[in-house]
């Protein structure tokens, strides 16, 4: 059993990164992305903070547009229009999920797509399903990132992808049949989630459940990659998957946490500096 270490490679990553960003430098280009925090949710915070240090360390410019959980749709869908007009700003990023009184979708499709670096924007999606060039979601495509690193290669492996979310799971579903392996994807009106595990020779999944993905669901020498991020009452970080269990009958498995969260982090700051390249 090999872990993958996302966070190793994250930190590879951003290295590259900031020197792509000191090239942008001279050319009079600083690259900049603009957040929407909404509300206070706490998780939220914590992943704003996360990316902020993350593009200090990158040499990209950021900013946090930090508003009340009462603030109107109109508003929000004014400061995205700003940003769109501001050619200083390479990407914009809305995090999630916003307040139950906000539509999210149409705050999304307000994104301009050439600024869209988390990759939710339909038209994005579009080129994705296509298998066209666009802006990837982070998280799955981290995912890709971790397994090229790693030298494996998806095609021709059965693929279990558990979770449908438009985030994670989708794309996952598009970015793997996009490197031609067989998907199967699951979610919570799937019946009997084991039998689709069990013969998957690379099972995902993002869920946010502990302990779904159990040892008898895992057959030997499978690669199990666990995008769940979860706390137990003890305050213990944690994935979908048991761990401790599951992870001898891996050839490779990705921990919780240290795998793919700092990846998730790494593919934004890429996106960015692909944005700011394409000015």
């Amino acid at each position: 059993m090999q872990l993958l270490d996302g966070k190793a490679l994250s930190d590879t990553i951003k290295i590259e990164l900031k020197k792509e960003s000191q090239t942008l430098n001279e050319k009079g280009i600083t690259p900049g992305l603009a957040v929407i925090l909404v509300g206070d949710d706490a998780a939220s915070q914590t992943y704003v903070k996360m990316k902020e240090k993350a593009c200090d360390i990158t040499g990209i410019y950021s900013i946090i547009h930090k508003m009340p959980s009462t603030i109107s749709q109109e508003k929000i869908l004014e400061i995205i229009h700003m940003i769109n007009q501001n050619p200083n700003i390479d990407g914009v990023l809305v995090q999630l999920p916003l307040p139950k009184h906000i539509d999210t979708t149409k705050i999304i499709e307000a994104i301009d797509p050439k600024k869209d670096v988390d990759g939710f924007h339909p038209f994005n999606v579009g080129r994705l399903v296509s298998g066209l060039d666009g802006y990837v979601p982070c998280t799955p495509l981290g995912v890709m990132r971790l397994l090229k690193a790693y030298h494996i290669d998806p095609k021709g492996l059965n693929a279990c992808v558990v979770g449908a979310s438009n985030i994670v799971g989708k794309p996952m579903m598009n970015l793997l049949l996009n490197a031609f392996a067989t998907v199967d994807i699951c979610h919570i009106y799937t019946k009997n989630l084991k039998e689709h595990t069990q013969k998957a020779d690379l099972v995902i999944v993002g869920v946010g459940k502990v302990n779904l993905i159990t040892e008898d669901m895992i057959k030997e020498g499978a690669i199990v990659i666990d995008i769940g991020i979860n706390k137990t009452d003890e305050g213990k970080i944690v994935g979908d998957v048991d761990f401790e269990r599951v992870a001898p009958k891996c050839s490779y498995i990705t921990p919780v946490p240290g795998g793919v969260g700092p990846m998730t982090i790494a593919m934004l700051l890429e996106n960015t500096i692909h944005a700011a390249q394409n000015r």
